[in-house]
């Protein structure tokens, strides 16, 4: 990532990575000054700054006392680790800004990346009003899904294939007119040149080879990463030789599901009965 792509709204980890970078420069201090005084590596401290790596409290410790701060970066560690995003998400989220093809799957709600506003918000609000979530957190994560989503419209675009579990359409978010929206939202996405969207049915049973929702990602130098969820936990795989397993997985389960004619077919049909 180059310093002028740094943009604080991306995520927690990036907003801190800019202001150790800008608190470093401020010092005149170099990256291998600052691994100097901290003990740690300059590919760390350059890891942190582009938000790819995470702050560790320890680490956060060191930077305090290198720059003779009370506990400035510390307290500011602390807010990038309770942040509403998953571990490994964010960096996750840096890479996939930059990569020319994505896969995804997704169970249960449509992938953050093809929701419409409406259907965000719909789902944000409904974490409110179970109390998971602050107002102020749901809307942290609408502005975070919606500079997910411009990156998207860059150019060239990345290649996206998207393979939905039936679930995804089956369950009503927001109510019949959300649900609408969002299923014309996805015959559009389905249009275009540079996608591919299909729908995993419920039929396949046992054969979907899936059971959470999988990402998996291309970058411009040809390396894979993958990324996964439960409800709790996030797990990034940056060890390109660790990926092919599961995107050998994705390819059976494109096998197994609709074809995006017959996926649009059944959007559409299900669009239309909510009219």
């Amino acid at each position: 990532m180059n310093k002028a792509e740094l943009d604080p709204k991306a995520s927690p980890a990036a907003e801190y990575g800019i202001f150790l970078r800008s608190s470093r420069e401020a010092r005149g201090w170099r990256q291998e000054d600052l691994a100097h005084a901290t003990g740690y590596s300059a590919t760390h401290i350059s890891a942190v700054e582009t938000g790819r790596r995470p702050p560790t409290p320890k680490f956060a410790r060191k930077l305090d006392k290198a720059f003779g701060f009370d506990d400035v970066f510390l307290r500011k560690a602390s807010d990038v680790k309770s942040s509403a995003l998953l571990q490994g998400f964010p960096e996750y989220v840096a890479q996939e800004s930059g990569a020319v093809e994505l896969r995804l799957f997704d169970l249960g709600i449509i992938p953050g990346l093809l929701q419409t506003p409406e259907y965000a918000r719909a789902i944000a609000l409904g974490e409110v009003a179970r109390g998971s979530i602050t107002l102020d957190t749901a809307e942290e994560r609408l502005s975070f899904l919606a500079n997910r989503q411009a990156s998207l419209r860059r150019e060239p675009p990345p290649l996206v294939h998207v393979v939905l579990d039936e679930s995804c359409l089956r369950r009503p978010i927001g109510g019949p007119a959300i649900m609408a929206g969002q299923f014309a939202a996805l015959v559009a996405f389905a249009e275009l040149p540079h996608t591919v969207l299909q729908v995993a049915p419920y039929a396949i049973g046992e054969r979907r080879a899936f059971d959470l929702p999988v990402n998996i990602i291309t970058l411009p130098d040809r390396r894979l990463m993958s990324y996964a969820e439960s409800a709790q936990k996030g797990h990034l795989e940056r060890d390109t030789a660790a990926v092919p397993p599961l995107l050998t997985a994705y390819y059976q389960l494109q096998a197994m599901s609709l074809s995006q004619a017959d996926s649009v077919a059944r959007i559409r049909e299900l669009g239309e009965d909510l009219l």
